[in-house]
């Protein structure tokens, strides 16, 4: 009975992690700039990407971040740095498909093939009635301090907030 239950559980684990996982917002890079020429292999580069809001219509985030070239970067071995900045705008009218928790990461990206990724969370100011964005970097053993944020009032409506 034990082992049943260990099955379901761990089903009910990986369910909720692939859940969890496609809830974030995918990218599209909107452009990029050379930063240093490299011989061999890709330039290193800043690279801005966009995405919406996973559950925010009318909101779109900008994300730049420098990227490392040459053969590690070609390869994808390279641990890119942490600098980065992240611009939040609203692009329509806004509307929510759920009330938001009051902390919920909207954005992942892999900034080094397994250890570094950088991260985008949605913080509701539910007293200025205010979406704040931050971003940072975190590692396996230890994260950046570096970070940035932007904040977007939502001007029309009250932001609803999941009850948990």
């Amino acid at each position: 009975m034990r082992e049943g239950r260990r099955a379901a559980a761990a089903c009910g684990l990986a369910l909720a992690a692939a859940g969890a996982w496609q809830a974030l917002a995918r990218a599209e890079e909107v452009g990029s700039v050379d930063t240093a020429f490299q011989l061999i292999g890709p330039d290193h580069k800043v690279v801005v990407e966009a995405f919406d809001d996973p559950k925010v219509d009318g909101v779109v985030c900008y994300v730049s971040r420098a990227k490392t070239g040459g053969i590690k970067g070609a390869l994808g071995l390279a641990e890119d740095p942490a600098r980065f900045s992240v611009a939040c705008r609203q692009s329509g009218a806004i509307a929510f498909r759920e009330p938001l928790a009051k902390m919920e990461e909207v954005f992942r990206e892999s900034a080094s093939l397994v250890f570094k990724h950088v991260r985008v969370v949605r913080i509701v100011d539910a007293k200025r009635n205010t979406l704040v964005y931050l971003t940072y970097a975190d590692r396996l053993i230890d994260g950046h301090p570096d970070n940035a944020v932007t904040a977007l009032p939502v001007l029309d409506r009250p932001i609803p907030l999941a009850t948990r």
